[in-house]
């Protein structure tokens, strides 16, 4: 079942920043920052981790940032063991390169929840086709666009205009006349910035 509750406290358990609630999460009154501690009444003493529990809160840190199911995760990991490679960074690598990751990584989407609700309202198109489902993997030198009826929605004028005043990572392009982007390359470890150590997330799974 997909979490639906406030955002916010989600950042706090991890104590890091996800970026799920867009705009806010680069202000000071982002809750990590004012509340530098998990919720509940018991979030201000928590105890030292075991390893397991290291472990789990690495998997769910990673579950929470990309805003997958533990179906979905369990899935990515069996997919990434399977390959050739070091299974955490292939694992990361294809969460990366899901279509509302994408869409949120080029700014067309505030955060990855608002991202995941334009592909699924069918706002986004790859390669020219209307694609809804946001855990469609992309490749590298697919095109992603909004389609041409929802280039005037505001949300999307705001968040474009927010989004060049940011970083794009280099192995992304984005046309902002076009409003579309193109993935460069599949990310490399180093360009992939997400709190987490995938190796604990490997370990976990292992077990």
């Amino acid at each position: 079942m997909r979490y639906t509750g406030p955002v916010c406290r989600l950042c706090r358990r991890e104590g890091e920043k996800l970026y799920l609630k867009g705009d806010k999460c680069y202000t000071d009154k982002c809750p990590v920052q004012r509340r530098g501690y998990a919720p509940g009444q018991h979030g201000q003493s928590r105890k030292k981790l075991s390893e397991y529990g290291l472990q789990l809160r690495m998997k769910q840190r990673l579950r929470r940032v990309y805003g997958v199911s533990e179906r979905q995760m369990e899935n990515y990991y069996r997919s990434a063991a399977r390959k050739r490679g070091i299974t955490g960074e292939i694992l990361l690598q294809t969460l990366e390169m899901r279509l509302d990751n994408i869409v949120f990584r080029l700014g067309i989407g505030a955060s990855r929840p608002q991202a995941r609700q334009l592909v699924m309202h069918g706002h986004i198109s790859v390669n020219g086709h209307k694609v809804d489902i946001p855990s469609y993997e992309v490749k590298a030198g697919d095109v992603i666009a909004v389609r041409e009826s929802s280039r005037n929605l505001d949300l999307v004028k705001i968040n474009v205009e927010a989004a060049s005043e940011r970083a794009l990572p280099e192995w992304l392009e984005f046309d902002i006349e076009k409003i579309e982007g193109r993935v460069l390359a599949v990310p490399t470890r180093e360009q992939i910035d997400v709190p987490v150590e995938e190796h604990l997330v490997v370990e976990y799974y292992s077990r």
